[in-house]
């Protein structure tokens, strides 16, 4: 397997304030985050930087050959719980940043078998048969609105509230990450994203672009088609096949 990525600024947008780190620990093991920052025009880009570079040097750093599964999510949590920290007291330490936070989604691909942690709403999904399938669920606003059953799915993508998240790295002195486990099938993508990519293209859109584009130019095709919709915010794409 091979990852690839790319983050865009957008059409909209004067700075990037998404981040992303990805690569290879060995010839089968695999990682990539994607954060997407929040807290004004310095704040937010410097949460997301500061959040990526230290989950993937945790990663790249403690990663072993043969892991037990449980230590790699006992990694994840920890390199997530580092970040949260750091992003935390820089952030109350500097006025100028105070309040920012971000989004974070850690992936490790071993042999097949997907580990992940997650928080806030950007996106892990799997494409199999030519379907989407989001693993993530969104720490958002209108994700609870969803479970309570007062708005539908399709209602939430326009949905006045839709950028509103309900859990960040570095909002607060401690976060609560979620975690994913599963395994690959033959043909199966995986696509790490914010949401400028998600609320440009529909789960229908994001699995006809992935059926049709080939791996290694795949992250770019999104984000051209998320730009071509509208490019409302900062676009970042990573693809593991």
């Amino acid at each position: 397997m091979e990852v690839f990525g790319k983050s865009d600024i957008g059409q909209v947008r004067a700075t990037n304030q998404d981040a992303c780190r990805f690569g290879k620990l060995s010839d089968a093991v695999l990682f990539a985050v994607v954060c997407d920052g929040m807290g004004g025009a310095s704040g937010g880009n410097v949460a997301s930087c500061i959040a990526a570079d230290i989950v993937a040097d945790r990663i790249e750093s403690q990663y072993r050959d043969n892991m037990p599964q449980a230590s790699v999510f006992n990694l994840l949590e920890s390199a997530v719980a580092a970040a949260n920290i750091e992003v935390f007291d820089r952030a109350t330490a500097d006025t100028a940043l105070a309040g920012m936070g971000t989004t974070l989604v850690a992936v490790v691909v071993d042999g097949g078998h997907v580990m992940a942690a997650h928080v806030g709403d950007s996106r892990l999904y799997r494409f199999h048969d030519g379907a989407a399938e989001q693993i993530t669920v969104d720490h958002s606003v209108v994700q609870e609105m969803i479970e309570k059953g007062q708005i539908t799915a399709a209602e939430a993508r326009n949905h006045p509230r839709k950028h509103f998240i309900t859990r960040a790295v570095g909002v607060e002195a401690t976060v609560q990450c979620d975690f994913s486990g599963f395994s690959l099938e033959d043909g199966d993508r995986l696509l790490i994203c914010t949401d400028g990519l998600t609320n440009m293209l529909s789960d229908g859109e994001l699995a006809e672009t992935v059926a049709k584009a080939p791996p290694e130019t795949l992250a770019d095709t999104l984000v051209d088609a998320a730009n071509r919709a509208g490019g409302e915010d900062n676009i970042t794409a990573v693809i593991i096949a």
